[in-house]
C-alpha cells in the first residue's frame, strides 16, 4: 500500500456491533419516551401490534395452536432476533461508509412511525417516540462508526488517532460502545418501569373484594370429577385461559375509567367505575369459550363473574328501533359486535363485569371492566378493557369480521377428553376416562365414549350447575393390552349430538369428536 493511502474498512466484528448497538439504542430511546408520553407508542410494541393485525389468519391460528398463551412472547422474541440480525447486516454493509447503515436505520424509523400511525388509539403524541427512536439510532450509528478503529491505517500526518489501529483507538471504541450499552440498559429499564407502572394494579388492589348484592348459587357437591382428572369446576383466576390481541396488557386505573353508551339510543350515558360499582351487582357462574379453540383444545374456563346486567344499562339508555348490534370497543382499539336481541334477553345473564371469583378482574382479564356473554364466543361478546358501547347496525364491521370471522357465532356443543392423556401408557384392564363437555345456554344431556370404533358407552355426568356452564363426565373402560383410540361425543338438551365432521375454528368455531391414542400394557 502506498504512503499516504489508508484502508478505511472497519473490522467485521466492530461493524456488526455498531449496527446492533444502534438498533437497541433506538428501541430503548423509543421505549423511554413512550413510557413518559404514551405506552403504546413504543416502536417495538407498535410494530408488534401492527404485525398482529396484519398477520394472515392461518398464521395466527398456527401460532395460537403451537404456542398457546405464549404466542405474543414468541412474536416479541422473534421480532427481536430479526431486528438484531438486520442491524448486524446493516453494520457489515457499512464497513467503508456509514451510509448503508444510516439508510437501514431510517427505514426502521419509518416503519416504527407508520406502525404508530396505524394504531387506532394513538394521536399525534404517539409519533414522538418512534421519531426520537429513529434519531437516537441514527446518531448512535454515526458516532460509533466514527469512533471505530480501522485495521489498516497508513501512518501519515493526517491520520485520526481515534481511528488508528493502535490500542488507543480500540480502547476509545470499547469505551464508546460500553457507554452506549449503559445508556441502552438505563433507558430501556426506566421505560419499562414507566410503562408497567401506570397505577392499574395499585388501583385494583385498593378496591378490595367485589361483593355482589345477589350471589351465584353455591357450587354443589359432585359438580366436577377433578379426582378423576377433570379441571376443578371453577377455574382459578391465574389458570383462566387468555386469548386476545393485546401485546401489552392495557393499564387503566379504575379512577380514570369511563364507559360511554351511545349511538342508536334515546339518551347517551357516561358511567364511571364507581357508577357501576355502586349499582346492584349480581354474580353469575359462566363458562367461556374461545372461538379459536381447536377440537379438544384448552381455551375453555369457568368463573363466578360479578357485574351489572347489560340489559339494564341498555334499557336505561333506551335502544332505538333498528339497532342490531352493540359495537363494543376496548381501550386499545379492539372492537367486537354482539347482537342486541341477545343482550336484551332476560335470562341470558350477559354482564358488564367488574369481578371474577370474588375479586376485581385481573389486569390480563380486562380490569377494570369487561363484557361477558354466555353462549357466544368471546371474540364477538366478551370485550376486555371495555370503554365504549355503540348501538348500531351490522353495517359497522368489527376487528375479527375484517379478518374473515363470522358476524354471529353461538358456541357449539363440544366435549373433550382430559384423562387419559394423549399417548399415555396405562396398565391394562380397568381404567377411568374423564373429561368435560359444554353447550352454553342449552346444557349437556349426555356424553358417550367409545374405544377403537366400538359401541358408544354412556358416561356418568357430574351434577349440573346451570345451562351456562360446562359439565364433567367420567367412565370406566376395560382396555386390553395394546394401543387404543378413545373418542367422545356430547348431546345437548335440545337433542343435538355433536357432529364427527372436523372443521377448523375459522369462521365460527371448530367441530368434530375429540380423540386420543393411548397404550395399555
Amino acid at each position: 500500500m502506498g504512503t499516504g493511502t489508508r484502508a478505511i474498512a472497519i473490522g467485521r466484528t466492530a461493524a456488526a456491533l455498531i449496527g446492533v448497538l444502534a438498533a437497541v439504542a433506538a428501541l430503548a430511546a423509543g421505549h423511554l419516551i413512550a413510557g413518559l408520553l404514551e405506552p403504546n407508542s413504543s416502536p417495538y410494541l407498535a410494530v408488534g401490534n401492527t404485525a398482529i393485525d396484519l398477520t394472515p389468519e392461518p398464521v395466527k391460528a398456527f401460532a395460537i395452536e403451537q404456542f398457546g398463551e405464549q404466542d405474543k412472547l414468541v412474536l416479541l422474541l422473534g421480532m427481536g432476533v430479526v431486528i438484531l440480525l438486520l442491524a448486524a447486516v446493516a453494520g457489515l454493509l457499512s464497513r467503508r461508509s456509514p451510509v448503508p447503515g444510516l439508510v437501514v436505520i431510517g427505514v426502521f424509523g419509518a416503519a416504527g412511525t407508520a406502525a404508530a400511525l396505524a394504531r387506532p388509539t394513538l394521536g399525534v403524541l404517539g409519533l414522538v417516540a418512534p421519531v426520537v427512536a429513529a434519531l437516537a439510532g441514527l446518531a448512535t450509528f454515526w458516532w460509533l462508526h466514527h469512533k471505530a478503529p480501522r485495521p489498516e491505517v497508513a501512518a501519515d500526518e493526517d491520520a485520526d488517532p481515534a481511528n488508528s489501529s493502535g490500542g488507543s483507538g480500540r480502547r476509545r471504541f470499547l469505551i464508546s460502545s460500553a457507554a452506549v450499552t449503559a445508556g441502552v440498559a438505563a433507558s430501556g429499564a426506566v421505560g419499562q418501569l414507566l410503562i408497567g407502572n401506570q397505577g392499574a394494579e395499585q388501583s385494583r388492589r385498593a378496591i378490595g373484594r367485589i361483593v355482589p348484592a345477589r350471589k351465584a348459587p353455591a357450587i354443589p357437591a359432585g359438580a366436577d370429577f377433578s379426582g378423576a382428572g377433570t379441571p376443578p369446576f371453577l377455574t382459578p383466576n391465574p389458570d383462566f385461559y387468555r386469548v386476545d390481541t393485546a401485546l401489552r396488557v392495557p393499564q387503566l386505573p379504575a379512577e380514570e375509567y369511563r364507559l360511554r353508551v351511545h349511538g342508536m339510543v334515546e339518551r347517551e350515558l357516561v358511567l364511571s367505575y364507581q357508577d357501576l360499582l355502586s349499582r346492584r351487582l349480581v354474580e353469575k357462574t359462566i363458562t367461556m369459550t374461545c372461538v379459536s379453540n381447536p377440537v379438544g383444545g384448552p381455551y375453555v374456563s369457568t368463573s363466578n363473574f360479578t357485574g351489572v346486567p347489560i340489559r339494564e344499562i341498555l334499557n336505561e339508555a333506551g335502544v332505538r328501533p333498528g339497532a342490531e348490534q352493540v359495537f363494543s370497543t376496548s381501550v386499545d382499539g379492539y372492537t367486537a359486535g354482539t347482537p342486541v336481541e341477545v343482550l336484551l334477553e332476560e335470562d341470558r345473564d350477559a354482564l358488564i363485569a367488574l369481578g371474577m371469583n370474588g375479586e376485581p378482574l385481573p389486569l390480563e382479564h380486562g380490569f377494570p371492566v369487561r363484557m361477558v356473554t354466555p353462549g357466544l364466543y368471546g371474540y364477538l361478546s366478551a370485550t376486555k378493557w371495555l370503554v365504549d358501547l355503540e348501538l348500531t347496525t351490522f353495517d359497522k364491521v368489527t376487528y375479527w369480521e375484517e379478518r374473515g370471522w363470522a358476524e354471529r357465532a353461538p358456541i357449539k356443543t363440544q366435549s373433550r377428553i382430559d384423562r387419559p392423556g394423549a399417548f399415555q401408557q396405562l396398565p391394562a384392564g380397568k381404567t377411568t376416562a374423564a373429561g368435560i363437555a359444554w353447550a352454553q345456554t342449552t346444557g349437556i344431556e349426555r356424553v358417550e365414549v367409545r374405544v377403537d370404533s366400538g359401541p358408544w358407552q354412556k358416561a356418568e355426568l357430574s351434577t349440573q350447575v346451570d345451562a351456562n356452564t360446562w359439565r364433567m363426565w367420567r367412565i370406566e373402560l376395560d382396555l386390553a393390552p395394546g394401543g387404543h383410540n378413545i373418542e367422545c361425543r356430547a348431546t345437548d338438551r335440545s337433542g343435538y349430538t355433536q357432529t364427527s365432521d372436523r372443521v377448523p375454528p375459522i369462521p365460527d368455531g371448530a367441530t368434530g369428536w375429540h380423540s386420543i391414542f393411548c397404550t395399555a400394557q
